[in-house]
C-alpha cells in the first residue's frame, strides 16, 4: 500500500504529525509513506525511520503559483498512492490531494475545497491536535494507543549538543531553556519579564540558563552576559537534541512547545496569553504545565493570536508574573533534584 500525508503548515504542525506517522506504519506494516512538506518541515522530519519519502513543496520557489502545484500533482500522480492524508485544511492542500488522483483522499470536514476528498474526517475541536490526527486511521489494532512525538536527530546534532553541555560546564547542572520568541506579538510574554527569570534563575550557580530560537528572535535584548545565547545557531534538530538534554523548556505557545514534547524528560512550562488550551495546541507531553490567567472575559482573543492586544491592556501575559514563573522552575528543579 503506497500512502501519502500532504501537510504544509508551521513547524509545530508538522512535529503534532510524527504519532500520526507512527500509527500509519503500525497499522500498516508494509506501506511505502511519503510526505509532502515544506523545506522547514522536511528539514524537522528529517531521518525519521517511519518516512519512505519526504517530497518538499515549496510553494515559494520552485512550486510557486498555479503552475508549480500543477507539476507537483503531476509528480503525486505518477506515484499511484491508494491513500492520501491532508490535515493541512487550506485550499492548496486540498487541491494537491486531488491532483494526486489517489482512489482514497481524505481530510477534515471543515477544510478548504473539501469536495476534492472521497472521505472527511470529523474536526472535533474538543480534541488534542495529536487526537485529531490519530483519527485519519481507524485500525482496530492501533486504536486507543497513545502515541507520542518522535524527532531523530542525527549524530552531528548529538554531538554539538553534548558539546555545548561540555564547553559551558553544563554537566553536573540543572539546565533552563528558555525560548522567548513566537511569530505573533501577542503570543510573546513581555521580554523584560523573561529577563527577571534570567536575573532570578542566575543566582544559583548550579543552574545553566540557555536561550533558544531563530535569526527572528535575535532582536529581543536578553541578557547574553547570563545565558549561553544559540539564537540563530541551530537548526531544528540541533534544537530537538538540546531540549533533550534539558531539564526544564520555558516557552510561549510556539514550536518549541511542541519540539520539547519530544523529549518526555524535559519538563515544559508553557505560557499561554490570547491562546487556550481548548484549541488543542497545548502541550503533549505529560510532563508539562500551562501557565494562563483564568476568568479574563477577553481570553481568547484569536487561533493565533494578533500584533497588538485588542483590548489595550495585554493582562493574559502580563499578569503572569516573573516571580510566579521562577517558583514554578525552581519547584521542579527541586524536586527533579531531590528525586
Amino acid at each position: 500500500m503506497r500512502i501519502l500525508i500532504i501537510h504544509t503548515a508551521f513547524i509545530g504542525d508538522i512535529v503534532l504529525s510524527t504519532p500520526l506517522v507512527r500509527k500509519i506504519k503500525e497499522s500498516y506494516p508494509d506501506s511505502y509513506l511519503a510526505y509532502v512538506t515544506t523545506p522547514a518541515g522536511a528539514a524537522v522530519l528529517k531521518n525519521n525511520p517511519y518516512i519512505n519519502e519526504i517530497i518538499e513543496y515549496d510553494k515559494r520557489g520552485a512550486h510557486k503559483g498555479i503552475r508549480g502545484i500543477y507539476e507537483l500533482g503531476k509528480r503525486l500522480r505518477y506515484e499511484n498512492f491508494n491513500l492520501v492524508i491532508t490535515p493541512h485544511r487550506y485550499l492548496r492542500s486540498s487541491f494537491l490531494s486531488w491532483l494526486s488522483r489517489s482512489p482514497v483522499r481524505k481530510g477534515y470536514d471543515n477544510a478548504a475545497g473539501g469536495f476534492f476528498f472521497t472521505e472527511k474526517i470529523h474536526y472535533d475541536k474538543s480534541k488534542h491536535e495529536v487526537e485529531k490526527l490519530l483519527s485519519f486511521i481507524n485500525c482496530p489494532e492501533t486504536n486507543g494507543k497513545r502515541y507520542e512525538i518522535e524527532l531523530f536527530p542525527d549524530k552531528d546534532s548529538l554531538e554539538k549538543a553534548a558539546n555545548i553541555w561540555k564547553a559551558n560546564n553544563l554537566e553536573n547542572k540543572k539546565t533552563v531553556i528558555i525560548a522567548p520568541g513566537s511569530k505573533w506579538f501577542t503570543k510573546q510574554w513581555p521580554v523584560e519579564y523573561f529577563n527577571k527569570v534570567i536575573d532570578n534563575l542566575s543566582e544559583d550557580e548550579n543552574i545553566g540558563i540557555i536561550a533558544i530560537g531563530g535569526k527572528e528572535e535575535m532582536s529581543l535584548s536578553l541578557h547574553k552576559e547570563k545565558i549561553i545565547d544559540l539564537r540563530g545557531a541551530t537548526s531544528l534538530l540541533d534544537l530537538a537534541a538540546v531540549l533533550k538534554k534539558g531539564n526544564v523548556l520555558l516557552t510561549n505557545d510556539s514550536s518549541p512547545v511542541h519540539i520539547g514534547s519530544a523529549s518526555e524528560n524535559t519538563r515544559i512550562i508553557a505560557l499561554f496569553g490570547p491562546t487556550v488550551k481548548e484549541f488543542g495546541f497545548f502541550p503533549w507531553s505529560r510532563n508539562s504545565e500551562v501557565m494562563e490567567i483564568n476568568n479574563l472575559s477577553c481570553r481568547p482573543c484569536g487561533m493565533h493570536g494578533g500584533k497588538k492586544c485588542p483590548e489595550g491592556h495585554f493582562k493574559c501575559m502580563r499578569d503572569i508574573t516573573p516571580e510566579a514563573v521562577t517558583e514554578a522552575i525552581k519547584k521542579y528543579l527541586g524536586k527533579d533534584k531531590n528525586g
